[in-house]
């Protein structure tokens, strides 16, 4: 398919030499904190984004000064895996390269904030040495891969989380200019070498995104993703994938041809073969029929409705050389951390920390990046990053708990873990302002006021012990799933939210707008109502979500 009207990041794409564009040359630019405008969209395949201050722009405006523009770099860990020592070097490299703060995504991956452009290539070069990168997490292309976090959900947890693996290294581009740009490789020569069969020189209409989930916990989302992959298990036997095509949570305001959508499942793969064909394949397909021209509408998401599911996956079964099977029977019940200690099959033992909108810092309640530092330095753990923003030290023999156990309690971790709410355990929270362009409203800087005060309203209502899913993003975009929670606000405008009602608790309902751009005492009225009429009306075990749904609140 070719589109006659391509949007201007198409040609910086097919232009860009092997995504290098200008960036080399942007780097030595000492005029300003910036690099070129084409730059500012290549570098997000290699990583990173270019960010500004935003709290400073009025200021530095009235001073007649340059933004103070930073970036922002985001590694490549399928299924959100850090050894002990990588966990140290990424400690040392957020306190020397960035802000300090270490932010667990809502993409079971870590970025950091404020990076200077001079320290970009040693903040890589640092990362690079323990074994760590940061290709392919950003850009026109396939994202850090997800899977189900806690080893305690499955026997065969470790076959299925090597999937993540395996995806992203199939789904790599071709491409050298990381390692030419950031690591002083020599330049290719022979672009034989760096053919791309996938990506060609288009790359993807729009970014993509991969969740592999273990029922009957879809702690991933799986049915956000472009592709999500829901592992169908029988008598401890991983039987292969149920594989689901289309989701994605961004939208636009007041654009109607934008909307969140939840993924179709079209068919199960019985094998490894099988299955990494199918998902190589369908983002074939996407290449060559998603929309180039208006990148609102350029998701998969957008691919499947237009042409329609049915057509979609006879296309990609035509491509992969095989039929899909019947979807297999599952279920879910939960997306859920599991918080606290826990053990798995083998005996090894977890224990997952309560990480308020995956910000990892030491501040006035809690040295929690001290804490974890302390932890990995004892070389008795490996971690794993949830898809909800929390963090699990993992991997624990059982002559080694007393050690962390003693550790996590000098720091008042496990307090801090027992003693937060389970309203607060399953919010979350984009990072929108300061640095987020996009952002219209706060989201991660504020979600811990407000929760406090919703703490105070279920307290009154005598539903403390209600586990609802609350998520704020501070525009419509969706990166904290706010679309599937059961109370999801989205940012509007400065101290402004649509709230959104109705998802359901196990992620497989959309929610819907309740009321527009309100304020946070609108917000506090509405939901005290809301809370109240739960409270009295609700079914048997019947959750937030359900009962707004039944009583068509929406």
């Amino acid at each position: 398919m070719t589109d006659k009207n391509l949007s201007p990041i198409e040609k910086i794409k097919t232009e860009s030499d092997g995504l290098r564009g200008t960036i080399a040359e942007s780097l030595q630019d000492e005029i300003t904190g910036a690099i070129r405008e084409d730059d500012q969209s290549l570098i997000k395949f290699h990583g990173m984004y270019q960010q500004d201050d935003r709290d400073r722009r009025e200021e530095r405006a009235e001073k007649k000064l340059d933004r103070l523009y930073s970036f922002m770099i985001r590694l490549r860990l399928p299924g959100g895996f850090l050894t002990a020592e990588q966990w140290i070097a990424m400690h040392e490299i957020a306190g020397e390269n960035s802000t300090g703060v270490i932010k667990i995504t809502t993409r079971q991956t870590v970025q950091l904030h404020g990076i200077l452009k001079s320290k970009i290539k040693p903040t890589i070069q640092a990362f690079n040495a323990a074994k760590l990168d940061s290709i392919a997490t950003c850009g026109d292309i396939n994202r850090n891969v997800l899977c189900s976090a806690h080893p305690k959900q499955s026997n065969i947890h470790s076959e299925i989380f090597a999937y993540a693996d395996k995806i992203s290294t199939l789904l790599m581009p071709k491409t050298r200019a990381w390692y030419e740009i950031w690591l002083d490789e020599e330049k290719v020569l022979d672009k034989k070498e760096e053919e791309d069969p996938l990506y060609q020189e288009r790359y993807m209409p729009r970014k993509f995104k991969i969740g592999i989930a273990i029922p009957p916990n879809n702690d991933v989302d799986v049915f956000g993703n472009d592709i999500g992959l829901i592992a169908i298990i029988e008598n401890d036997k991983l039987k292969g994938f149920n594989i689901a095509i289309g989701g994605g949570l961004s939208t636009t305001h007041g654009n109607p041809e934008t909307y969140a959508r939840l993924g179709t499942v079209i068919g199960f793969a019985d094998s490894e073969e099988k299955t990494l064909k199918a998902i190589y394949e369908i983002l074939t397909v996407q290449r060559d029929y998603g929309n180039r021209s208006d990148r609102k509408l350029a998701r998969l998401k957008y691919t499947v409705d237009r042409l329609g599911a049915d057509w979609f996956k006879e296309e990609v079964e035509k491509r992969a050389g095989f039929k899909l099977e019947e979807a297999r029977p599952y279920t879910f019940t939960s997306r859920r951390d599991y918080y606290g200690w826990e053990q798995n099959h083998e005996g090894l033992w977890y224990y997952t920390v309560f990480v308020e909108n995956g910000r990892i810092l030491d501040d006035e309640n809690v040295a929690l990046k001290s804490a974890l530092l302390a932890v990995a330095k004892t070389g008795k753990v490996n971690f794993r990053f949830t898809a909800n923003q929390k963090v699990i030290i993992s991997d624990i023999n059982e002559n080694d708990k007393e050690t962390i156990d003693k550790i996590l309690r000098q720091y008042k971790i496990i307090e801090h873990t027992d003693n937060a709410s389970p309203v607060r355990k399953n919010a979350m929270a984009c990072v929108a302002l300061p640095t987020c362009p996009l952002a219209l409203a706060e989201a991660q800087r504020y979600m811990p006021s407000l929760i406090t005060k919703i703490e105070s309203l279920l307290a009154k209502h005598e539903l403390s012990d209600e586990e609802i899913i609350i998520r704020m993003t501070g525009c419509p975009n969706g990166c904290a799933r706010s679309y599937i929670a059961e109370i999801g606000f989205v940012g509007t405008a400065l101290g402004k939210y649509n709230l959104h009602l109705g998802g359901d608790h196990e992620g497989t309902r959309l929610n819907k707008i309740y009321k527009e751009s309100l304020e946070e005492p609108e917000i506090l009225t509405e939901l005290d109502g809301l809370f109240a009429s739960f409270k009295n009306e609700r079914n048997s075990n019947e959750s937030f979500g359900d009962f707004t749904m039944r009583k068509q609140l929406i």
